[in-house]
């Protein structure tokens, strides 16, 4: 394989992974038509290190050969992965009750980093609803005992949710995702998680993690949707990644980015720098690239990065 597939200058496309889970769906049209198996895909993984990419390669062995992709945003302490992972979740059932550790936790107990997250809902079917953290504040005792008998699914503030909404759910939230969202979620690169309640299904449940990591109140996370810019919103500014959303015909990437940088397509049909786009393509925009063009019909993606400052205007740039 040459040099050149290496050190990409322009974005090339990341290949979806799919995870069967109980609650996931047959059907995931628009965005994978044809997952290609009738298996319940209840996650498309987008940014993991073993996705393939248009490229032929994996990206972790991509990242592996020219970390420099990364840029600045490059995690020290794990350096030959993306530091963010990308997903989109299909659902069915409601998903298990969960809480996911800090960094701290997570550096001690399993070697990883944290998981923060923010979902942004693509579609919503009744109920379409999610709860993320408590109505009231609970005792560790009884954040135990309800995941037990199963009160807790009555302590959680659960919220009816639409398309277009933003949720974030930092580490240590107590939460679950309801039946009928398809839901695009960014997170920090971790797998780890805490189930504490799960319906009455046989799968394995981490209540001493669990209850040691959560918070046990009332979530206060709120997101707050800021323009940057016409047709460019900011839905999630984190220590972790920022989150935003363009709604525009064309797009305008500029060269030599600080960061590296993900899209989503959502909506519309096109043209990424000069390669076809379509609703569920994912796209890596590679630090220190080439300028990018995003060009076709009213389009709508979902961006994000890490940095401690929205990309300026002269970076990320909607033709008027």
């Amino acid at each position: 394989m040459s040099d050149s597939l290496h050190t990409p200058a322009q974005p090339f496309r990341l290949l979806p992974i799919f995870r069967e889970r109980v609650w996931g769906r047959r059907q995931l049209a628009p965005y994978f038509p044809d997952p290609g198996s009738n298996q319940l895909i209840g996650e498309a993984w987008l940014t993991f290190e073993e996705n393939s990419t248009s490229l032929g390669v994996s990206l972790g062995e991509l990242i592996r050969k020219n970390p420099a992709i990364l840029g600045s945003a490059r995690d020290a302490e794990h350096p030959n992965i993306c530091p963010l992972l990308l997903k989109m979740l299909f659902t069915s059932e409601r998903l298990s009750v969960q809480v996911h550790p800090d960094d701290e936790y997570a550096r001690r107990h399993h070697g990883s980093l944290g998981k923060t997250e923010a979902w942004y809902v693509v579609a919503a079917e009744p109920p379409g609803e999610v709860a993320v953290g408590f109505r009231e504040e609970i005792s560790p005792a009884r954040l135990r005992q309800s995941a037990q008998t199963g009160e807790i699914e009555k302590l959680l503030d659960w919220r009816k949710v639409q398309a277009g909404d933003v949720i974030y759910t930092p580490a240590g939230t107590v939460h679950a995702i309801g039946a009928g969202l398809t839901i695009c979620e960014i997170q920090q690169h971790s797998d780890i998680t805490y189930r504490l309640y799960d319906y009455g299904r046989p799968r394995e449940l981490h209540l001493d993690h669990g209850v040691r990591v959560a918070h046990l109140g009332p979530h206060e996370a709120g997101t707050e949707i800021r323009t940057l810019a016409a047709g460019r919103e900011e839905l999630v500014a984190s220590p972790y990644f920022r989150l935003e959303r363009l709604r525009a015909a064309g797009v305008r990437i500029a060269a030599d980015l600080p960061i590296y940088a993900i899209l989503l397509c959502l909506r519309g049909t096109g043209r990424i720098a000069g390669e076809a786009f379509e609703p569920g393509h994912c796209w890596f925009v590679p630090a220190g690239g080439e300028a990018v063009e995003i060009a076709g019909g009213q389009g709508e993606w979902i961006v994000t990065y890490t940095a401690a400052d929205p990309l300026t205007p002269s970076e990320i740039s909607i033709p008027a």
